[in-house]
């Protein structure tokens, strides 16, 4: 039965904790109290202060807990943030299906990453307890890994329709939905009866979205590291630059064509390494190469070799605040 080692003991867990929260409140009472369209340059200047903040972070690893554990730290960062890019692309759509004005769209991803963080934090402890009483454990993340990256990458292009998401209609049973946006509220109270709003509606889509998003992204990061506090701070400092990347990247995310075959590949990648961890370790240097490589190749050749645009699943999803003429929901 393995052990999993960590460097993180309770006080530094503690800390790191307390150091989430508090940039939370920050961000929703100082920052953005006021509600606002985020622009490109204010995406832009809060991605570079999570960016840097990991940076920080891991320098403090490195020094501390020494060069292995600052490798499998960067490569777990990378890893969620390219896998994060998938994210985006669902994000753009569903405010398009739900029409939500880019005014709003900052509140929905706010508690879509609330959510998101208690989520993985429950799949990382369920991973890392899983693989400690169960060793064959590793086996079966990395065949899930493997098959979901050959799903992915033989699959043909498909179109996305939130508003058909079984936990949409399950809450349309439960609480009586208007198609109308109410401001920024989430449920309003008419004729006595509270209604969900397209708001609330998108932010469910939302965070089933992340649920499903972590079922390979979990397991993925177990195979660059068993060290729980190194899976759970790179997972959570790239799902806290979510928010600022959406609004820095919808506009142009489809251009990237290609890095849906590189996300491919590293799946396959990070798989069999996974299949393979008890045959062969593969050094952190090697695997930190292969999946900037294969990523970086992926932005190239989309780049490179552009694709005659086409519409994804609305024709508004040139920019976070398209909203006009997307499909509205039925009362």
């Amino acid at each position: 039965m393995p052990h999993l080692h960590s460097i993180g003991s309770p006080l530094l867990w503690m800390g790191f904790l307390v150091f989430v929260l508090g940039m939370l409140a920050l961000d929703l009472g100082v920052f953005h109290r006021k509600v606002h369209t985020i622009s490109l340059k204010e995406a832009g200047a809060w991605s570079a202060v999570w960016v840097s903040l990991a940076a920080l972070f891991n320098l403090g690893i490195y020094h501390w807990f020494g060069s292995e554990r600052a490798l499998e730290f960067t490569t777990g960062y990378l890893l969620e943030k390219a896998l994060a890019v998938d994210n985006i692309f669902v994000f753009v759509v569903i405010f398009a299906t739900f029409a939500i004005p880019a005014v709003d769209q900052h509140r929905v991803l706010f508690w879509g990453v609330i959510g998101a963080l208690l989520m993985r934090a429950l799949f990382i402890v369920l991973g890392a307890t899983l693989i400690q009483r169960f060793h064959f454990t590793i086996y079966v993340f990395g065949a899930l890994l493997a098959v979901t990256g050959i799903r992915l990458l033989l699959q043909k292009q498909e179109q996305i329709h939130p508003e058909q998401n079984l936990a949409v209609r399950l809450l349309r049973k439960v609480l009586p939905v208007t198609h109308e946006l109410h401001g920024h509220h989430f449920t309003v109270v008419k004729n006595g009866k509270r209604l969900a709003t397209p708001l609330l509606l998108s932010l469910v889509v939302v965070e089933v979205s992340d649920v499903i998003f972590a079922v390979d992204s979990i397991p993925a990061i177990f195979a660059v590291t068993t060290d729980p506090f190194i899976v759970f701070t790179s997972n959570i400092f790239a799902i806290l630059g979510l928010r600022s990347m959406y609004f820095l990247l919808a506009g142009i995310i489809t251009k990237f064509h290609y890095l849906k075959v590189g996300l491919s590949v590293v799946l396959i990648f990070v798989g069999a390494k996974m299949l393979l961890m008890d045959v062969y370790k593969l050094p952190i240097v090697v695997s930190l190469g292969a999946i900037a490589g294969l990523l970086g190749a992926s932005v190239v050749a989309s780049l490179l070799w552009p694709k005659t645009a086409q519409p994804l699943a609305s024709d508004n999803l040139d920019h976070p605040d398209s909203s006009a003429g997307a499909p509205r929901l039925n009362t």
